[in-house]
């Protein structure tokens, strides 16, 4: 079990830990099926679309799909990604993985991660700062999609 962000087995425990503390902290139980979901997305290698989540395990029920990551995103587990229309792709809350960037198919609603060496990053950040310095706004972070068409799709 290997991801892109490195949960290997070695790191899943620690996963499981803080997600069963962040749903128990919104009063809900973290289940057999959250910590299923949340073992999905740990092991996808792109954020994934409710189609990929039941493609990846057939015994998730789409309905009960639905609610696990409504309440995975308010207990700050899951994040969920909007693409074309209303399609939504979901991954691991961006502080339990690392700091990335996306880029999102404007046609099929594709959405693939991609990071910026340390350097262009604290670059982009000290931009990003001066911004909201200016606009008297009190950033918590930042998110970069870059929206476009794959090379699926062109």
């Amino acid at each position: 079990m290997r991801s892109h962000f490195g949960y290997g087995r070695e790191r899943m425990a620690d996963l499981h830990t803080v997600a069963s503390a962040r749903v128990r902290a919104v009063d809900q139980r973290y289940t057999t099926r959250r910590h299923a979901v949340v073992d999905l997305l740990a092991e996808a290698d792109r954020p994934q679309s409710i189609a990929d989540l039941l493609d990846a395990d057939s015994s998730l029920a789409q309905s009960s799909l639905y609610r696990n990551l409504v309440v995975l995103e308010r207990a700050g587990v899951v994040r969920r990604i909007l693409t074309n229309g209303d399609f939504a792709r979901f991954e691991l809350a961006e502080d339990l993985t690392e700091h990335h960037h996306h880029l999102i198919c404007s046609s099929c609603g594709s959405v693939g991660d991609f990071t910026v060496p340390a350097a262009l990053e604290a670059d982009l950040a000290q931009a990003l700062r001066r911004v909201a310095s200016r606009a008297k706004f009190q950033a918590d972070g930042h998110r970069l999609d870059l929206v476009g068409v794959c090379a699926d799709c062109t």
